[in-house]
């Protein structure tokens, strides 16, 4: 969307531009012949911006990225640097249009033209500047409400400040797996859910999906949702916001997060890598999930049911209550039944935890 505004504003200052200058340039030009329509305003209009948008054709990315980044910018500034530099840019040009009133009774082209447009620019500068680096001494003019003012400020800087700090992104992978719903029914979760449209769009595509897997794992996301939004206490917003010079869902939860100062809810560990890499925090589900496991350490016993035979020679696999996978060596033979072993080692990674362990009955034969 601001890519084709940008073009729109392009085209508008280029055909302002030639409706006001090119008629005079085309009747200066030493060319006989040319058509009396071509040295009309409208021509000059349609000519002008034409010119200036084939010539800043190759530059709208860049002059949309200057001001992705000068919003950014502007969006983590406090609000009261934001006011008291606003201020001074108003008092600023109100002094530059004094100013060039007194120009414009000057017969001069230059001064009366060109000069007003630099003294503004000049003025609106300064006195941003002045108003931003001066909001202290201006607030200590008036005492009762520079100290309710300054330290309401704060209060508020510290509340949003901490407020974007509680705000959770979550992703698509995270609210299809569904235990986001039972953390925060636990009260475990506090501060923000955010959920990005973009977000919203992608679990709506895998709900309207031909594949029947996919269209049951979508339909699943979107009643998790409404569990969260409408029968839990937690506060729940949707970000309408989307960054279009960015395809990859993936890519803008990370460019959101680092706007917002938030984090990113995931149980993906692809994302959960690409987040680390570009520094920003990360809640995983499955860390969590990891954490609150009992632990088990090695030389402990414990009476496990062999399931099935595992992928090396002789080795059985059996599971405990929350799904933790144990490798037994030389279990293979007892599958069906329940037997007493000893966990030689544990193994723990963001993708789960395994548990490796002997019978016990061999491991006293040893």
């Amino acid at each position: 969307m601001l890519h084709k505004i940008v073009q729109a504003v392009i085209l508008f200052v280029g055909g302002t531009v030639g409706y006001l200058f090119l008629p005079d340039l085309l009747r200066l030009l030493p060319i006989e012949g040319v058509p009396s329509w071509l040295v009309g305003e409208f021509a000059g209009a349609i000519l002008g911006a034409l010119i200036l948008y084939f010539i800043l054709y190759f530059f709208v990315g860049n002059i949309v990225g200057f001001i992705r980044y000068v919003e950014e910018s502007l969006v983590k500034l406090p609000v009261m640097d934001l006011l008291f530099g606003t201020v001074g840019l108003v008092l600023g040009l109100s002094l530059a249009f004094l100013i060039n009133v007194a120009l414009n009774s000057i017969e001069i082209t230059f001064v009366n033209a060109v000069l007003p447009i630099l003294v503004s620019l000049l003025f609106g500068y300064l006195g941003f500047q002045v108003g931003y680096k001066k909001r202290d001494e201006m607030l200590a003019l008036f005492p009762s409400f520079g100290k309710s003012s300054a330290k309401q400020d704060k209060v508020e800087n510290t509340n949003e400040r901490d407020e974007h700090l509680k705000i959770k992104i979550l992703d698509t992978s995270v609210i299809i797996d569904g235990r986001i719903a039972d953390i925060c029914q636990t009260g475990f979760i506090e501060g923000t859910l955010l959920i990005p449209e973009f977000v919203l769009e992608e679990l709506q595509h895998i709900a309207d999906s031909s594949d029947v897997l996919k269209r049951n794992r979508g339909r699943r996301g979107l009643d998790i949702l409404n569990k969260i939004q409408k029968e839990l206490d937690v506060n729940v917003e949707i970000y309408e916001g989307d960054f279009e010079d960015i395809q990859e869902v993936d890519s803008k939860l990370v460019k959101l997060a680092k706007v917002l100062n938030g984090y990113v809810v995931t149980n993906d560990f692809n994302l959960n890598k690409v987040c680390d890499l570009q520094g920003v925090a990360v809640l995983n589900i499955n860390d969590l999930a990891n954490a609150v496991k009992p632990v088990v350490l090695p030389g402990e016993e414990m009476a496990v049911q062999m399931i099935k035979d595992g992928k090396e020679q002789n080795q059985g696999i059996a599971y405990l209550d929350d799904g933790t996978m144990i490798v037994v060596e030389d279990g293979r033979n007892y599958i069906g039944k329940t037997i007493e072993v000893v966990v030689t080692s544990v193994l723990q990674t963001s993708a789960g935890r395994m548990i490796f362990a002997k019978p016990k009955a061999i491991e006293k034969a040893l």
